[in-house]
């Protein structure tokens, strides 16, 4: 029996919506640092980064004040594009409440810091839908818009996770800092 629909067959491209620019207030955050494969550290970050963020939340509930939503993650690399996978420098972050001052520490031997993400008012960002090993192609459209559109790029390379790694289909947020061209 027909249904009227048909499967969607891959197309071997990853998908991505268009490129804009638009405005980013600083944001507080939750902060882990790693060194090396994000494959491999973020089994450590993880747990940390959620531990402490999850515990401040309940935290505030139980004492019978405001709560907050957890946010997508989302991670700075900031060499990525200068040393081996390996080598990278990953800044691991979830979006905390502007009031925050301390942050409960899950595992001492990963340490989850308070910092605010300055973004100087204004970022290129696209969705890339597809895996992580498949952003070039998304990365280098959101390049060219970015420059089409008289900006420079003025800060690291920022993703934001809004599906899990294991996701059959992984979305990101690919975002970099902007500032106009001076003529």
């Amino acid at each position: 029996m027909k249904t009227g629909r048909t499967a969607s067959k891959p197309t071997g491209k990853p998908k991505a919506t268009n490129p804009k620019i638009v405005k980013k207030p600083k944001q507080k955050m939750a902060v882990v640092v790693s060194h090396g494969d994000p494959n491999v550290v973020g089994s450590k970050v993880f747990p940390a980064l959620y531990g402490a963020v999850y515990k401040h939340k309940f935290a505030l509930k139980k004492a019978g004040k405001e709560t907050f939503k957890v946010e997508p993650p989302r991670a700075r690399w900031p060499d990525a594009h200068l040393v081996p996978k390996d080598q990278w420098t990953g800044i691991w972050g979830i979006p905390i409440p502007s009031h925050t001052r301390a942050l409960p520490q899950p595992d001492p031997e990963v340490p989850v810091k308070i910092e605010m993400w300055d973004y100087g008012g204004t970022v290129g960002e696209i969705l890339h839908i597809g895996p992580y090993s498949e952003e070039p192609p998304t990365i280098q459209r959101l390049h060219e818009f970015i420059a089409a559109s008289g900006y420079e790029i003025a800060g690291a390379h920022e993703e934001e996770y809004l599906t899990r790694p294991e996701a059959k289909e992984q979305k990101t947020i690919i975002r970099y800092p902007v500032r106009k061209v001076k003529k």
